[in-house]
């Protein structure tokens, strides 16, 4: 019995994906939950398992292709039959005379066009209907974000997802045609401006030419063009397609630095207390927990203890209002091979630094196997993210929308500080808060990195 492979809805905002790789091949066994291919979202990457054991007898949507929530991506064959490899075609019967004959002799030269005729002028985008007035526009926030920022007005635009849905083709559509829905997208890739010539063009190459070793204009654009999702090599350097993660990520970074007018303070932090405390309970900490305790957990107790005192920084913007969060949820950014992505620790301020640590570990562990559900990358007040690990000594992290602030954590590392007039070695740390004045200003802004660092030199919770 063959079972349909569907794209999953991968939380309730969310409308269509991405099939960023196949791990299966047609023909290869696989069984129920073995992870079959991997899917991208405008909030998380995910491996999606297959929903039953046989064979992969078809794909349907391959690689690098956005579908619909719902769409049938692969058959798998669940009684195990034949390899789904493509069929070999049919023996075809022998060619008579006549045709072994056309088949042989070459085509006829096209005959020549006049030049005014060569190239036609582009067709005017028809209309845009309206939709009626108070009728809801049914969209991802991805798409609500690509019409802003593209000043397109979403109620102009027709949707062709489920129940009149507007996918983020439609809006890409819309985009490419200045504001218009744009009409069924041409089969051939737009390619670079040729001049006319009033002789036919010779017959193509069978193999096209390797590129110039420069970076030539339009050589370079026809090339891009026609190997989208390959890598392209010029010369002495090569060129990637970004991934639909680096898309997304680029995405969320410009949205985030053309809305919020960012602001950096810097504070330095004496961690020794901090890094005496964890040295001397990490090993009972990890034999009685199975979990390895990491400084993490005492930045995010302190950060804590700065949003309660001062909740403006735990806020966002509406339009014209500020909304001041109760729950205080912090994301942490997570570096992986492939990106960057933050999950977010809900309910911080009710956790104690074991729950910190397992909450953190669950969440870096499941987002480097890719298997964090979206609703774990939604809902934070606040973000931390921690340069310092990789060595920096500080950063100046842009903010992670719709937040109003994010803290950067530097490197742990002793130093020479002058304490009562003395010279002492002392385990130091820079801390950022990068924040957006239109919610918070300075004086606020300091007032929270002091509270941060107040509890971090005077550390008093026990960790065991």
């Amino acid at each position: 019995m063959a079972t349909d492979v569907v794209m999953p809805q991968m939380g309730e905002s969310i409308f269509e994906g991405t099939i960023t790789k196949w791990l299966k091949k047609p023909g290869d066994k696989v069984e129920r939950d073995e992870p079959l291919f991997e899917i991208s979202t405008d909030k998380v990457d995910a491996e999606i398992p297959s929903p039953s054991a046989g064979v992969l007898k078809e794909i349907k949507v391959n690689e690098g292709q956005t579908v619909p929530i719902q769409t049938v991506v692969a058959v798998i064959d669940g009684a195990g039959g034949g390899a789904a490899a493509a069929p070999a075609p049919a023996k075809a019967a022998a060619p008579t005379p006549a045709q072994a004959a056309a088949a042989v002799a070459p085509p006829p030269p096209p005959a020549p066009r006049p030049a005014a005729a060569a190239v036609s002028a582009p067709a005017m985008p028809a209309a845009a209907p309206q939709r009626p007035a108070g009728e809801r526009i049914h969209s991802s926030p991805l798409v609500r974000r690509m019409a802003a920022e593209h000043g397109i007005d979403l109620a102009t635009v027709p949707g062709t997802g489920a129940g009149g849905r507007i996918s983020k083709q439609d809006i890409e559509a819309a985009i490419a045609g200045g504001g218009a829905p744009a009409a069924a997208p041409p089969s051939v890739p737009a390619a670079v401006a040729v001049p006319v010539r009033s002789t036919p063009p010779p017959p193509p190459p069978a193999a096209a030419p390797a590129p110039p070793a420069s970076s030539g204009g339009q050589a370079h654009v026809a090339f891009e063009t026609a190997v989208p999702r390959e890598k392209m090599y010029f010369g002495n350097y090569q060129v990637e397609p970004m991934s639909n993660m680096r898309q997304r990520i680029a995405e969320h970074m410009l949205a985030s630095k053309r809305v919020s007018p960012h602001v950096y303070s810097v504070d330095e932090v004496d961690m020794t207390k901090v890094a005496a405390l964890r040295a001397k309970a990490k090993a009972e900490f990890e034999q009685r927990y199975e979990t390895k305790l990491t400084f993490m957990p005492f930045f995010v107790k302190a950060a804590v203890a700065g949003l309660r005192a001062y909740p403006t920084v735990n806020a966002s913007l509406d339009g014209t209002n500020v909304v001041l969060h109760k729950e205080i949820n912090i994301g942490i950014a997570v570096a992986l091979d492939w990106g960057l992505i933050v999950p977010v620790v809900k309910g911080a301020d009710e956790k104690n630094v074991l729950g910190i640590q397992r909450t953190l570990n669950d969440l870096a562990e499941r987002a480097r196997s890719k298997k964090l559900k979206p609703e774990e990358v939604q809902e934070g007040t606040f973000s931390i993210t921690n340069p310092g690990v990789f060595g920096g000594l500080f950063g100046l992290p842009v903010i992670s929308q719709p937040n109003v602030a994010i803290l950067g954590l530097g490197a742990i590392e002793k130093r020479p500080v002058v304490i009562n007039d003395s010279i002492a070695i002392r385990s130091m740390c820079y801390i950022t808060l990068s924040y957006d004045h239109r919610v918070v200003d300075g004086a606020i802004a300091h007032q929270f990195m002091h509270k941060v660092k107040e509890t971090l030199e005077n550390w008093s919770e026990p960790v065991l």
